[in-house]
Order: structure tokens, then C-alpha cells, then sequence
């Protein structure tokens, strides 16, 4: 599909339309209300959730559909106004958020929340860019059918979001990160073209897989407007259990203990060290550690399948009695009911809010292999400390996928001005991002680069993958428009 005619960018030699007639061009499109010029209007879309990046834009545009995302996509290009694409703005690296050069479009696809298809029998959804993830789960579980994705953010995080990031979540361990849940995709190119992939196939070799393209690419080469989505199965029966642990390699051991006798019964399972427990305790107050004493980690289980709920209670018991006798784990303590499961998991999906409130935070997205992961955070550790000895040196995450995020959450006090928090910002991520590196892993999982990371890619991308980036970014958007100053630079 086209972009209309009658918005086509304007020829070489053309003259740009004022910045008034642009606006009007715009309102005319969305119409006058989904268009906000006023300051005050604006300030949500330009400040992540953090606080910590903020931004400035000749305007607002919030579309209804992906007619009008084309439409004013082509008169942002022809007019070369920088495009930020936005969804749920839950993001984490300042992808979503403009630069301060003022001249930016903010495309907040929010309005955009329909659900346009459920193929039950396909196992198989077909979603607006704007759908919050609850909703997307409440109508796959309305069908008897799961969409697994899991986050701390579900009930505010988009669709659209999700898939610029390749977003994780809880569920990894089991059912795979944004790029496997997703089978087709409808997105309008920066020259207003609409492509629509929307194939509801596991199966399709025709050519290039343009979709993975777009999944992760965080708006710099168009805008995701629609997602087919895949469902599974809905599991009749959970148990949630919580253990304490002496270290990271027992933490390993454990879940390579529940996977070769439960298999891939294994929901989640997720760690957490002592001083981001005690963080999360101490600003959620109506939350408890259900484990007596302390421990240096705990883990955070879930197994899942459709057997009787006993009969996975007493598959988890057997599993984690024979590990305590083995000294794999201190303690352990399996949820009794669903409010004490929902109990356990709050305190996970509590760390970023519980971290934001203790202090200035650097939260990073690393990974590394399985199997070096107890290095990686002894390294962290320790040099962190040193480094920073007033500050949390906290670790959580998916530890099943390699996924440990290590976060240094600083005292407000420590630093009086913004400029002397980013520069220790700066080293806390190097260290973070060489241990990483070192042992064979990445300096994003599931967050993205955005604009935390976009000058320290180069320094561990090779030159030869920098240069397929660019080469792949020009081809789609040589005006260099689409989220500029995200993810990768012109040179």
C-alpha cells in the first residue's frame, strides 16, 4: 500500500511548507485534538518514566490508525523534521524520548490499541502498535490461550514498544524473547510506504525475513504499527517457589537440576541478590521475604504445565528437597496459593520501581553465557565496589537465558549535579560492559541501546557489523530522520 497522494514528499526542488502550515498539514491529518504543541501537554511523551532522559519537540502526534502514521510520516520526511517514534515509553535507554534540538515529531502510537484478529485454532493474534501487553494477555486468556511475554511494566508497556526492543521478560526461559513470539508485522517506511507483513505463518521461506529487520531496531528504520502475535496453549495449573542460595553457581546448578527432571515445565526462573531484596523490601513495605533469615541469592521459580496442580507441587517438592540434601540450596519455600505465588513474583517486578525511588540508577542489559555467569558477577562485584563503595551493587534477572542485570543504584545525595551522576554513570557502565564482553557477551539483551549506549556500540561492535548497520539504515532512511541519535550513528 501507497502513502496517500495527496501527502507525497515534496519534489527536489520544492520549497518546505512554513512550520505553521506544517502543523495544519498535521491537524488535518489526526486531527486538531491528537496533535499537542502546548508545553505542558507535551512533557509526558518527552521524559522516560525514569526521569533520567528528557527532550523537546515542535509537536505531539498521536494517530488513530496506520493511514495517518503514514500520512504524517511523509510530511515530517518531506520537511525534514526528525521522527521519534513512541509507544508505552517504558523504556529503559532513552529510545523513546527526543533529542533537545526541538525540531523533532513525536508519533506516539497509544490511540492505535485495537485487537484486529484472534485465529484460536492458528494459535495466533493480530495487534494494533498500541496495545498494552495486559490487554493483549486478557484476550489471549478470554480464548484459553496464552501470550507469555511477562513484564514488570504489563500494565502500561505497548505492543509497538515491545517489538523495537525485543523485549524479554519472565518468560524467556520457556517460550523466547519478542523475535520468537512474533509472526508478522505491518510497518510504514520513512518514505510513507506501508509494508504489510502481516502473515500469521510459522512457515514462510519466501525471501528475505523482512520482519527481523524491523524487531529490535527501536524506530530508526520505520514504524511498527501492527503485530501478529503467537499464543500458546493456556497452562491449567502453576506453582511458585522461592529459594535461598550461597551463590550464582548453585543458582545454575539448581535450574539445570530442574530442567533435566521437569523439562520445559520450567515457567521462570529468575535471581535476585540480598541487597536488591532488601531494596524492594524496604520501599514496597506491603511485601514480605517468605524465607526466614538471610542469604547472599535468592531464586524465583516457576513451573507450569497442564497436569494437576498437585501433581506439579509434588514434582517441585522432590526436585528442590533432593537439592536441599545436596547443600545446592539453604532453604526454600513453595507458594501455597495463587495470592502467595502473585506475592513472590510482585517482589521481581517491584525492582525497577523499588530501584528509582532508593537512588540514582544505572541498570545495565547485559548477557553471557550460561555457564559464566557466577564469573561475570564476581568480576562485577568487585570492581564495582571498589569503584563505588557508597553505592548498591545489586544483580537480578533472567538467569536461565544468561540475562543478569547488574544495577548500581547510587545515594541521591552522593552527586550535586546531574553532569557528575552521568559521568559516574559512565565508568559504572564500563565496567559492567568490559566484564561482560570479556567472557564472551553482550553489552543489551532486552533493553536496547537507545541513547544510554549509542556512543559505547562502537567500541565492542566490530567495524564490519557497524557497517551492515549503516549500510541497512541509509538504504531505508537516507535523510538519517527516523529516531536520529538512537542506536547508531552516521559515522
Amino acid at each position: 500500500m501507497q502513502a496517500p497522494t495527496f501527502l507525497m514528499a515534496a519534489g527536489p526542488h520544492e520549497k518546505k511548507m512554513t512550520d505553521k502550515d506544517f502543523l495544519q498539514q498535521v491537524a488535518a491529518i489526526v486531527g486538531p485534538n491528537n496533535i499537542l504543541t502546548d508545553p505542558a501537554e507535551m512533557a509526558p511523551y518527552l521524559q522516560d518514566w525514569r526521569g533520567r532522559y528528557t527532550g523537546s519537540a515542535s509537536c505531539v502526534v498521536r494517530p488513530g490508525n496506520t493511514e495517518e502514521v503514514s500520512g504524517v510520516l511523509v510530511l515530517c520526511i518531506a520537511n525534514d523534521h526528525p521522527v521519534v517514534p513512541q509507544a508505552g515509553n517504558t523504556g529503559l535507554c532513552g529510545g523513546a524520548i527526543a533529542s533537545k534540538s526541538g525540531d523533532s515529531v513525536v508519533i506516539n502510537v497509544s490511540r492505535m490499541n485495537g485487537i484486529r484478529e484472534i485465529d484460536a485454532v492458528n494459535g495466533t493474534m493480530t495487534v494494533d502498535a498500541g496495545c498494552i501487553l495486559q490487554h493483549v494477555r486478557d484476550a489471549a486468556d478470554r480464548q484459553n490461550l496464552l501470550f507469555p511475554m511477562l513484564l514488570g511494566s504489563v500494565g502500561s508497556c505497548e505492543v509497538g514498544g515491545l517489538v523495537s526492543t525485543n523485549a524479554g521478560g519472565t518468560g524467556v526461559l520457556r517460550y523466547g524473547n519478542m523475535r520468537e513470539l512474533v509472526l508478522g508485522l505491518e510497518v510504514v517506511l520513512p518514505d510513507g510506504r506501508i509494508w504489510n507483513g502481516l502473515r500469521a505463518l510459522r512457515k514462510d521461506n519466501t525471501g528475505y525475513d523482512l520482519k527481523q529487520l524491523f524487531i529490535g531496531a527501536e524506530g530508526t528504520l520505520g514504524i511498527v504499527t501492527a503485530a501478529v502475535l503467537k499464543l500458546f496453549p493456556r497452562v491449567s495449573a502453576s506453582v511458585s517457589a522461592m529459594v535461598a542460595l550461597d551463590s550464582v553457581s548453585d543458582a545454575i546448578t539448581l535450574l539445570q537440576e530442574l530442567r533435566a527432571r521437569l523439562g520445559n515445565r520450567v515457567e521462570a526462573f529468575e535471581i535476585m541478590s540480598a541487597p536488591q531484596l532488601a531494596i524492594v523490601l524496604k520501599h514496597m513495605t506491603q511485601l514480605r521475604n517468605p524465607i526466614a533469615g538471610n542469604a547472599p541469592y535468592y531464586a524465583l521459580i516457576e513451573i507450569a504445565d497442564s497436569h494437576s496442580q498437585q501433581d506439579l507441587v509434588m514434582a517441585l517438592e522432590d526436585v528442590l528437597g533432593t537439592a536441599l540434601e545436596r547443600g545446592t540450596i539453604a532453604d526454600a519455600t513453595i507458594a501455597p496459593d495463587l495470592a502467595k505465588a502473585t506475592a513472590i513474583w510482585d517482589l521481581r517486578h517491584n525492582i525497577s520501581e523499588s530501584n528509582k525511588r532508593e537512588g540514582f540508577t544505572v541498570s545495565n542489559d547485559t548477557s553471557v553465557p550460561i555457564s559464566r555467569q557466577s564469573d561475570f558477577v564476581a568480576r562485577v562485584h568487585e570492581k564495582a565496589k571498589a569503584a563505588f563503595p557508597e553505592a548498591h551493587v545489586c544483580f537480578c534477572g533472567h538467569i536461565g537465558d544468561g540475562n543478569i542485570h547488574a544495577i548500581i543504584v547510587f545515594p541521591r545525595s552522593l552527586y550535586n549535579s546531574p553532569e557528575e551522576f552521568e559521568a559516574a554513570a559512565s565508568r559504572a557502565n564500563t565496567i559492567v560492559h568490559d566484564a561482560s564482553v570479556a567472557l564472551g557477551g553482550s553489552i543489551s539483551a532486552e533493553h536496547g541501546i537507545g541513547q544510554m549506549h549509542l556512543h559505547r556500540l562502537p567500541r565492542y561492535a566490530a567495524p564490519v557489523e557497524l557497517d551492515l548497520m549503516r549500510t541497512i539504515k541509509r538504504a531505508l532512511d537516507p535523510k538519517w530522520l527516523m529516531n536520529p541519535g538512537k542506536v547508531i550513528t552516521p559515522d
